[in-house]
């Protein structure tokens, strides 16, 4: 039988996040030994977001560099994973099961939210992958419930992977190194007590609750992968933060795992 996997909230920065020398970047790298190595992996990620929940059935999803301004190398780099087409049918049924409609998308390819973490935990890209979209203006309650509908894939050798950003606020970033804002970490520390307690009632309502939301949070989608997670985790179970680190002064790169 295959061993239970965890699912992961990854925030994961630039693309650049490749190549550079950062703690982020090494943590990613030594992750990918430490986890039991997935049968597959299917992954949220915040830059597709679409009318409704989509499942990415391209056989081999090219890699999108969909971004501009950064170094040269990054835009030679791909991730050759190939798509578990058999993973789209029982994704599909577990889905409708739960009363949650999807579509298939054979065009979709893989944006830096899905390619840039598994260039660091899988580098061999091959790992047979199912990437699925973020559906615009779900509520937190309902990407959770799109985490409990696939909790089942956890047992069967599947790791569920959150690709986002735990604090994402642009036009804040500072040079490397500069101090947090101080609204930044309260949002930041307040959604670590919400997980570590399964507030689910704070969860639900992180708009209205959470200090300082839309500071750290323009727009929803970077943190929306995070309650497709926490959906996903077994109940009753506490989530460990893996990993912290702070970039450009306002940009979190907490990691959580969920059993």
């Amino acid at each position: 039988m295959p061993q239970l996997l965890p699912a992961l909230f990854i925030s994961h920065g630039a693309p650049s996040l490749v190549l550079e020398d950062s703690p982020t970047h090494h943590f990613l790298r030594k992750l990918g030994t430490q986890l039991p190595r997935p049968r597959a992996i299917v992954i949220f990620s915040a830059h597709w977001q679409s009318q409704g929940l989509r499942i990415n059935s391209n056989p081999t999803p090219a890699t999108i560099h969909d971004f501009y301004g950064f170094p040269a190398p990054l835009y030679q780099l791909h991730y050759p994973a190939q798509t578990e087409l058999a993973l789209v049918d029982r994704v599909q049924s577990l889905l409708s099961h739960a009363g949650i409609r999807s579509v298939a998308d054979s065009q979709q390819g893989l944006d830096h939210g899905v390619w840039s973490p598994l260039m660091l935990l899988y580098p061999q890209a091959d790992i047979p992958l199912l990437n699925l979209s973020l559906p615009y203006q779900a509520s937190s309650s309902q990407l959770m419930a799109i985490g409990r509908a696939l909790r089942t894939l956890r047992e069967e050798g599947i790791l569920l992977i959150g690709s986002g950003s735990y604090t994402h606020n642009l036009r804040q970033m500072q040079p490397e190194g500069s101090p947090v804002p101080d609204k930044t970490q309260q949002f930041a520390h307040w959604l670590d007590q919400a997980l570590l307690t399964q507030d689910f009632t704070a969860m639900e309502n992180w708009l209205e609750q959470a200090p300082y939301a839309r500071n750290s949070h323009p727009s929803d989608e970077h943190l929306n992968p995070l309650w497709i997670i926490q959906g996903a985790a077994s109940p009753g179970q506490v989530p460990i933060k893996l990993h912290e680190d702070w970039r450009m002064g306002c940009l979190s790169m907490a990691c959580w795992q969920f059993a």
